[in-house]
């Protein structure tokens, strides 16, 4: 029995370490039945399945009362924040219009508002009949396409395209005609005029393809009359420079031509070249339309 004996000093200090026990416990017990009494309180328990039968702590979120969304004309560059939110957006949307706005930011056009960050196609689509942008917001330049009367287009810039039942003569068209063909332009018409120079006339519309990069869809709307004439050049009296200037013949074949003639004297038919090896068939017969004897 003296093993268990304790002085009366000891017993005072174990009362006292009891009486704080109980009084940690007691207050521990009132706070718990307080939160569990909240109805704006929801607590978060362990995972179903989770090995963690009994988790350490409870973590509680107030779960507040759900807002009912409202639709009603507004105007997403003036409406204020109780507007939005009535609308359904959440808070953190309501601040980053605020900050776009603040911003110098401009909703111009409803399509605008869809740029708004987490809004999600549904929700744009139940917003947009109702997104009304004033008038003050619009861009200044439609107001004056709206008030003032339209200037006459410069159709010598800006020349009026060619309906698809149109044609335009190859051979005789400037480059003012040629800018009318649907796909060509300044660079294009120029082109067409250089080359039909260096050529001496156009005999088919598909000599428009040797030009690099011409739109094919442009050839249709070329003709060429029957009973064109073009520049010849006369292989017996050219120079070697001046044949060479010719696209279809180049310095290999005006070379070939000069030495043919000093071999073998006058020039009667192209197919007195064709046994000279830059002188195939195709060749011959691009060439044709343009030279003389």
């Amino acid at each position: 029995m003296k093993f268990f004996y304790l002085q009366k000093s000891d017993r005072h200090v174990i009362t006292l370490l009891l009486c704080v026990i109980v009084a940690a416990l007691a207050v521990i017990y009132f706070t718990d039945s307080r939160e569990d009494e909240s109805p704006a309180m929801e607590e978060v328990k362990a995972p179903k399945g989770s090995k963690n039968k009994y988790p350490r702590k409870s973590y509680t979120y107030n779960q507040g009362q759900p807002r009912q969304p409202e639709l009603f004309p507004f105007d997403p560059n003036t409406a204020d924040s109780t507007e939005l939110l009535r609308l359904g957006l959440q808070p953190w949307q309501v601040v980053n219009i605020y900050k776009y706005r603040a911003a110098g930011g401009v909703y111009r056009k409803p399509r605008d508002f869809a740029r708004l960050y987490g809004l999600t196609l549904k929700e744009y689509r139940r917003l947009e009949p109702y997104i009304r942008i004033s008038e003050e917001n619009l861009p200044a330049e439609n107001y004056f396409y709206k008030y003032e009367p339209i200037e006459e287009r410069d159709t010598v810039k800006y020349p009026v395209k060619l309906q698809p039942e149109e044609r335009v003569v190859l051979n005789r068209a400037d480059t003012a005609q040629l800018r009318k063909v649907p796909g060509i332009g300044s660079f294009f018409a120029r082109k067409i005029v250089e080359y039909r120079e260096r050529l001496g006339g156009y005999y088919r519309v598909q000599q428009l393809l040797e030009i690099e990069d011409f739109p094919e869809t442009a050839v249709s709307f070329f003709i060429i009359p029957d009973g064109t004439e073009f520049r010849k050049m006369n292989l017996n009296r050219l120079s070697l420079n001046e044949l060479k200037r010719h696209p279809y013949i180049g310095f290999y074949r005006a070379r070939a031509i000069v030495d043919y003639r000093r071999l073998h004297g006058h020039i009667e038919s192209l197919q007195q070249l064709k046994l000279l090896p830059d002188f195939t068939p195709e060749a011959i017969e691009r060439l044709e339309p343009y030279v003389e004897y």
